[in-house]
C-alpha cells in the first residue's frame, strides 16, 4: 500500500537578532513539532534582511547564530531542510519574474511596507517595496502546500496566492496555490516591562525580553524586575496583565495548567513566584543553550548541514524555475 505523500510546509525567519523566549514559544518550538507530519523547508531569509541596512560582519554572525539556535531548538536536518535563502539562487530569479506579474497598486496596499517605511524613512528602498514578491517566490518555488502565517504576514500570503493564480491563468497549471496554515502556536508571550505589548527582540529595554542565550543569572534578574501590579494574588484574571503573562510563561516551560500554577503559589508572594518562573525558564533553556554552544563550536559540521540542505532545496527549486522559464518563452 502506497504511503500518503506528506504535505510540504515552507517557513522562513530573518537573522535580525537573537531569538527571544516569545519567538521560541510562539513559533520556533512548533517548527520541530511539524517535522514528523509534514515535509518542512525552513530557511534563514538573509535576502529579506538586507531591505534594512546591515553591517556585513554582524549579518554573517547573526545568520550563523540563528542557524545554530534553530538546530538547538529541535529542527532535525534528517527530517527537514534548513538552509540560507541566499544559497539557493532561484529565489532571486523567480522573484524578478514574479515582479513582472505583480501590480504596483497591489504592493502599495501592503501595510508592512507603510509601517517599515515610517520606521526607516531614510532608507525606503525598492527592495522594501517588493519584499512581498520575494516572499511569494520563496513559497511558490517549492510548490508549497502550507505556509505558517502570523497576523502580520497574512496580507503577503494573499498577494502570493493572487500572483500565482494570475500566472497560472496565463500559462496553465505552473504553481501550486499555497494555503495558510494556522499552527497550534504557544501562548502569546508579552514584554516583561510592558505586559500589554508583545515580547520583542527589538525592544530598547533589555529587561523586557528573554533571549534564548541569556544565562541563568540574567534570566532570573529580568524576571525579578518584571512589571506586575499592586495586588497580592497569583491568579489569572482580567486586569492582571503582568501576572497573567508570568503564569503563561510558567505553564509553557513546565507543562502546568493555569489552575495548577494558581494552586502551587496560593498564599505565596510575587517575589517567590517571579523567582520560580525565572528558575523554570532557565532550566528549560539550558539544554537548548548547550546544543547551541555545540553547533557554534563545530562550524564545519554546521556548514555540512546547511550546504546539504541547500543542495536539495536547489534541486527542487530548479524544477519549478525550469518550468517557469519554458512557459514564459525563454530559450532552454
Amino acid at each position: 500500500m502506497e504511503t500518503e505523500k506528506k504535505k510540504r510546509i515552507f517557513s522562513g525567519i530573518q537573522p535580525s537578532g537573537m531569538i527571544t523566549l516569545g519567538n521560541y514559544i510562539g513559533a520556533i518550538k512548533n517548527w520541530a513539532q511539524l517535522q514528523d507530519e509534514y515535509e518542512c523547508f525552513y530557511t534563514v531569509v538573509d535576502l529579506h534582511a538586507i531591505t534594512v541596512r546591515q553591517v556585513p560582519a554582524e549579518l554573517r554572525a547573526r545568520s550563523i547564530q540563528l542557524m545554530s539556535l534553530l538546530l538547538a531548538c529541535g529542527v532535525d536536518p534528517e527530517k527537514s531542510l534548513l538552509y540560507f535563502q541566499s544559497h539557493v539562487h532561484q529565489h532571486s530569479e523567480l522573484a524578478w519574474i514574479l515582479n513582472c506579474y505583480t501590480q504596483i497598486g497591489e504592493l502599495s496596499r501592503m501595510t508592512q511596507f507603510k509601517d517599515k517605511s515610517a520606521k526607516h524613512e531614510n532608507n525606503v528602498n525598492t527592495g522594501l517595496f517588493t519584499y512581498p514578491v520575494l516572499m511569494a517566490a520563496d513559497i511558490l518555488l517549492y510548490q508549497t502546500d502550507l505556509v505558517p502565517v502570523g497576523h502580520d504576514q497574512k496580507q503577503h500570503l494573499e498577494l502570493c496566492r493572487d500572483v500565482a493564480g494570475r500566472f497560472n491563468g496565463i500559462y496553465g497549471d505552473v504553481f501550486k496555490i499555497p494555503e495558510p496554515f494556522i499552527p497550534k502556536v504557544g501562548a502569546k508571550i508579552m514584554s516583561l516591562q510592558n505586559p500589554t505589548a508583545k515580547m520583542s527582540k527589538s525592544d530598547d529595554n533589555v529587561n523586557a525580553y528573554i533571549s534564548l542565550t541569556d544565562d541563568t543569572d540574567t534570566i532570573i534578574r529580568k524576571f525579578k524586575r518584571a512589571v506586575t501590579d499592586s495586588d497580592k494574588d497569583i491568579v489569572y484574571r482580567e486586569g492582571k496583565d503582568g501576572i497573567n503573562n508570568l503564569i503563561s510563561i510558567y505553564g509553557c516551560v513546565t507543562g502546568k495548567t493555569i489552575e495548577e500554577t494558581q494552586k502551587e503559589f496560593d498564599g505565596k508572594g510575587y517575589g517567590d513566584f517571579k523567582l520560580a518562573v525565572g528558575e523554570a525558564v532557565a532550566s528549560h533553556l539550558k539544554p537548548i543553550q548547550e546544543k547551541y554552544t555545540y553547533y557554534m563550536n563545530n562550524k564545519d559540521y554546521l556548514s555540512e548541514i546547511y550546504i546539504k540542505s541547500a543542495r536539495t532545496a536547489h534541486d527542487v527549486a530548479k524544477r519549478t524555475l525550469t518550468k517557469v522559464y519554458k512557459k514564459i518563452g525563454f530559450i532552454q
